[in-house]
């Protein structure tokens, strides 16, 4: 990880010396550079051919991940039987909720906004400001949040055990085990969503080779992206994130990362998100405050706050016009 973000970093930085004196208005012929196609760029972001860690035992997982996509969806998790994991993280909304944070069971909002669940496979140090260091452990904390799913987990388990085609699935994904626990649903609940990887779009198609799978504006979006914008510097990889904790200067009370071990005290970083179907994950930010892409995009242009422990990783004096930032917004579209 620490090359590869070396190396974005580097070509990242060459590419903002090389494009600073580019005119205000990225030409359409932009999309024609070099630049453009260069192999490297669509190296860092290739899709690998098999974007989850191999299983120890295929088979075995398969059925952990059938008896979690179930679990997922069952409200016998929560203490209510009014909710399950999918009342928050719905497909149909790329696994977010739509709300700018997550609506408790006492119907007020939480404190955070519900983060989307793709290509969490390789991810470490989840939530916002990643106090949690995988899936397994992530999945707890919902399931015992009394605002959240608050779960009865005796009654759950005897609800659960009394289902003789559930009992069947755990003894089936858990073989050699007298029984199932809390153990056991959280590791079917992660095996699950380690399978919830983004589809292909038509940028994994420009990639690929196919030049004409992206529009001029498009590409020109790219550019900015990987550019004088320097989104780069933070998304990078086919994930579009560097799984890194930063100050992106919002107002907020929030500490972020700050609040958590691991973080530093007074520094409201929180974690980058992966931009693969960012147009469908709005409203954005750890607080859900920006509701659109537009929006997302003048904040880093015309409304951070430029305050010391801003991450360096950002273009302080960053300016688009309206049309770069309608070529970067349609390029992210792509996602």
């Amino acid at each position: 990880m620490q090359r590869f973000e070396t190396l974005v970093a580097s070509v990242a930085a060459g590419l903002l010396v090389a494009t600073a004196q580019l005119p205000a208005r990225v030409p359409a012929q932009a999309a024609e550079a070099p630049l453009m196609r260069d192999a490297l760029w669509r190296s860092i972001f290739a899709r690998p051919q098999n974007p989850r860690p191999a299983p120890a035992d295929p088979a075995v997982e398969a059925l952990r991940q059938a008896l979690g996509f179930e679990l997922f969806n069952d409200p016998r998790l929560s203490g209510t039987g009014t909710r399950a994991c999918s009342s928050c993280h719905r497909p149909d909304l790329a696994f977010t909720d739509g709300q700018p944070r997550a609506i408790g069971l006492d119907g007020r909002p939480l404190r955070r906004n519900t983060p989307h669940l793709w290509n969490l496979a390789e991810a470490r140090n989840l939530y916002w400001d990643g106090r949690e260091p995988s899936l397994e452990a992530q999945a707890r904390v919902p399931l015992h949040a009394a605002n959240e799913l608050a779960v009865d987990m005796p009654r759950t388990l005897r609800s659960l055990a009394g289902d003789t085609r559930i009992a069947a699935a755990f003894a089936a994904a858990f073989p050699g085990r007298a029984a199932f626990g809390e153990a056991e649903i959280v590791a079917a609940l992660a095996a699950y969503e380690r399978t919830l990887v983004s589809p292909p779009t038509r940028f994994d198609s420009w990639v690929g080779g196919d030049d004409a799978a992206l529009s001029e504006r498009e590409k020109a979006g790219f550019a900015i992206f990987v550019g004088k914008g320097g989104c780069v510097s933070c998304h990078g990889g086919w994930r579009f994130t560097d799984d890194q904790f930063h100050d992106i200067g919002l107002a907020t009370g929030d500490p972020g990362r700050g609040g958590v071990p691991g973080g530093t005290p007074g520094i409201p970083a929180f974690k980058t998100p992966g931009l693969r179907q960012v147009a469908r994950t709005a409203p954005y930010m750890h607080d859900g405050s920006l509701a659109t892409l537009d929006a997302v995009v003048a904040h880093y242009t015309e409304r951070r706050i430029l305050r010391p422990s801003l991450s360096p990783n950002m273009i302080r004096d960053l300016e688009l016009d309206a049309g770069e930032q309608a070529a970067l917004i349609a390029f992210l579209a792509t996602l």
